[in-house]
């Protein structure tokens, strides 16, 4: 494992989530070694041992007893990281122990392998005795009652050298224990959860001076029979090494996938574990399918919109299967709940939709379909998709554009009770889906098709740039609606801005509020009230004209702190600029006043979009600050350290600035060609991607820069591919390979097929 990129975590955060992660079995507790009640979804269940969609175990705890001492392992002094298992080391000085529990969960397995390694460092032969006590919980997930998934009570036997453990009315199972055969067993009374069962384990363990031991463990189960958990029990015992090594090399295929190289090793470390973060997130269930959840621990199970951000930097980074299953999956279900082209926001893993959709989704869905075309090239796959997103955009516009002005109703990102009018979010992605659709309507010769989208499209840039703009604010207004439901909303944000204690806010919503009453209007108009991060979406989305988006990019750095943007703008203070330290969440789960990775990961694609990149890489180091915050190789939903400790879409935030804008890859896939037009960070002198993957072609690049040159150099994979290399104008001499050279609106474009060319800037 040494050998293996790990990080190891603060003293200040033992007592704070880890995840052991695989995709069909996760467990969850805490880097002290503990298992505490923790998370709000399901409220104190969200952590343990889950086989969605059931829970296996509340979790497990350990003691050693050395001549009469009991020595507890729920105190580590250290938790380390990596990127496909843990450890939690346990020093005992006055006794010479120390403990590492190491785990990790294999691929596609049902079950967690434990494994307790003693070192005695005295010099004496040391006679000990390990308990384990496992806690079983069988129970279903979020929602498990709409499915009738009921719990009830759990009772377990011994058999051999492990307890199996069953829901009485359900064929649900948990199995733990080890290798070795314990000395004793025995049934734990008085279990904390009325329906779990709880059961112990005693093995003696003898470590001779000097030396180590260990003992290993499996925690594993099923929810369709007994046989199905014993199977998974004894392949987790039978050879764990060769499941470890096999997870560790695809790990490190991961990490060779869009691999970066840049005089930041902070951002560059981040970037790396971030792509092992994607994987920590598929979710496997057989008999529904396979996709990313959005985050752990309270939302495991699978999301439209998170999907629809993380996917496209999932493709960047060459992750693409888990793209296809994603999509798949969420196309399936939500035609069978929906029918009619909207995509589902949120379903359980139980297969039950809690949320049948918000009306950004769907046209975010159209985008991802084109997106993943461009890098797959497949046209099976736009075929098969292509349907949906022509149901989905006439739904967007006959069912919930009530005044027809191409301006869908409805919730978008922003999920602040009343903000369901036309927002700016939703208007922004539907623009962009008509573009993408016309596109997509091309490729599939739908050419009438293709030239009223395009239409649409245009018309709606048009309207966004007009309609939606705040001269006085130097902003796109969070929505556009009636004086009454402004002054409405303004009351719940001066409510909020008096909680917060925000007195500029206060004053600002006021002042909204007088003007609004002295100016009365029967027609909608567009408002700033919020100033939530969705105002950056034209910008995002490449709307916005360049004067305004340059006002709005400016503007927008008022509502950030050291991680990044607030979610709500009028959420910051004075304060906010120097604000470093964990965040203060409310007692209930709140996003109230947060900074998240989503509206700063938007905010560094925006400003990349207008030929910002010094400042989108500003963005990039302000959310990588929280990166190993308070788990190490992850970063948190809510900057610094609040919220999901690890999540989807901190992949878009990462891999679309870094990949698709400041190396400039643009794949068209379907065309066999790539389009490269780099806009590097100032201070990224020396900088490369190797090995991004463009259908069954891979790209890399090196960037190198001084006082005395300018070099890019280009390799591919494939030679029957064209490469089009987009530089600013000037004289540029190709020192290997060959190519058609052209100069055209202040940019000098080199277009070549062969295997390597470098270019040097006279």
């Amino acid at each position: 494992m040494e050998k293996s990129p790990n990080i190891s975590g603060k003293e200040t955060y033992l007592n704070s989530p880890y995840v052991t992660a695989g995709n069909r079995v996760y467990m969850v507790g805490h880097q002290d070694g503990t298992f505490p009640e923790l998370g709000w979804h399901i409220k104190g269940e969200m952590g343990g041992v889950w086989n969605h969609p059931i829970k296996l175990m509340d979790g497990f705890e350990a003691k050693v007893v050395v001549n009469g001492q009991v020595l507890p392992l729920n105190k580590a002094s250290k938790f380390v990281n990596y990127p496909y298992a843990n450890k939690h080391i346990f020093e005992f000085e006055k006794e010479g122990l120390t403990i590492e529990r190491i785990q990790f969960v294999p691929d596609n397995a049902q079950g967690v392998f434990v494994q307790f390694l003693i070192k005695n460092n005295t010099q004496e032969n040391i006679e000990s005795s390990v308990d384990f006590v496992g806690h079983a919980n069988l129970r279903p997930t979020w929602l498990g009652e709409r499915s009738n998934m009921i719990d009830s009570k759990d009772s377990a036997i011994f058999e051999e050298k492990y307890w199996i453990a069953k829901d009485s009315l359900n064929s649900w199972y948990t199995v733990f224990g080890s290798g070795q055969t314990p000395i004793s067993f025995e049934a734990i009374k008085g279990s904390d959860n009325k329906n779990g069962t709880s059961h112990a384990l005693k093995y003696l363990v003898e470590i001779p001076a000097n030396s180590e031991k260990t003992l290993n463990f499996a925690l594993a189960g099923s929810y369709i029979s007994r046989e199905n958990a014993l199977t998974a029990y004894h392949n987790i015992l039978e050879d764990p090494a060769k499941l470890a090594k096999a997870k560790k090399d695809r790990y490190e295929q991961l990490a060779n996938r869009s691999k970066l190289t840049i005089p930041d090793k902070h951002l560059q470390e981040t970037f790396e574990w971030l792509k092992y973060n994607c994987d920590w997130l598929v979710r496997t269930v057989p008999e529904i399918g396979t996709g990313i959840g959005a985050g752990i621990p309270d939302y495991p199970w699978w999301f439209g919109v998170d999907s629809e951000y993380a996917l496209k930097g999932y493709m960047a980074v060459g992750q693409e299967n888990i793209v296809r299953n994603t999509i798949k999956l969420l196309d399936s279900v939500s035609m069978a709940v929906n029918g009619n082209g909207r995509i589902l926001h949120e379903m359980s893993t139980n297969g039950v939709v809690f949320n049948k959709g918000n009306i950004n989704e769907t046209p975010q869905f159209a985008s991802l379909i084109w997106e993943v075309y461009k890098w797959n090239g497949n046209k099976e796959f736009l075929e098969t998709y292509f349907p949906t997103v022509k149901k989905g955009l006439n739904w967007l516009l006959e069912k919930n554009d009530d005044n027809q002005n191409l301006f869908p109703d409805g919730f978008g990102m922003m999920e602040i009770h009343g903000l369901d009018s036309e927002m700016i979010d939703v208007a922004s992605y539907t623009q962009r889906a008509f573009a993408d659709a016309a596109l997509m309507a091309a490729e599939l010769n739908e050419f009438e098709l293709a030239q009223r989208y395009r239409e649409l499209a245009d018309e709606l840039r048009q309207k966004i740039n007009t309609e939606f703009w705040s001269d006085t604010f130097e902003s796109y207004a969070d929505f556009i609606g009636s004086d009454e439901q402004a002054l409405h909303l303004i009351e719940d944000a001066l409510v909020r801005a008096d909680t917060l204690n925000k007195p500029w806010a206060i004053e600002e919503l006021t002042a909204t509020k007088q003007q609004i009453l002295r100016n009365p209007s029967d027609e909608p108009k567009p408002f700033v009230l919020y100033h939530n991060w969705v105002v950056n979406t034209p910008m995002e989305m490449g709307i916005a004209d360049s004067t305004k988006a340059i006002l709005a990019l400016d503007n927008a750095k008022n509502f950030t702190n050291p991680f990044g943007v607030f979610v709500t703008g009028i959420d910051r203070d004075e304060t906010a600029g120097k604000d470093e330290g964990t965040f203060k969440g409310s007692k209930v789960f709140s996003y109230t006043g947060a900074v998240m990775t989503l509206p700063t990961g938007v905010q560094a694609v925006a400003e990349n979009n207008y030929g910002r990149p010094d400042q989108a890489l500003d963005y990039l180091k302000r959310m990588s600050r929280s990166f190993s915050y308070a788990l190490p190789g992850s970063m948190y939903e809510v900057s610094p350290d609040y919220g999901m400790m690890t999540q989807a879409w901190n992949i878009y935030a990462f891999a679309v600035p870094i990949v698709n804008q400041f190396f400039g890859i643009q794949p068209l896939a379907h065309k066999k060609t790539v389009i490269i037009e780099p806009q590097m960070p100032t201070e990224w002198n020396n900088a490369s991607l190797e090995n991004v993957r463009i259908r069954d072609n891979e790209i890399s690049i090196w960037h190198t820069k001084s006082e005395e040159s300018h070099q890019i150099k280009v390799q591919q994979r494939k030679s029957d591919w064209k490469i089009k290399l987009i530089l600013p104008e000037g004289e540029y001499e190709i020192t290997e390979g060959t190519a058609e050279t052209a100069t055209e609106n202040g940019k000098t474009t080199l277009t070549f097929s062969d295997n390597l060319i470098t270019v040097t800037k006279k």
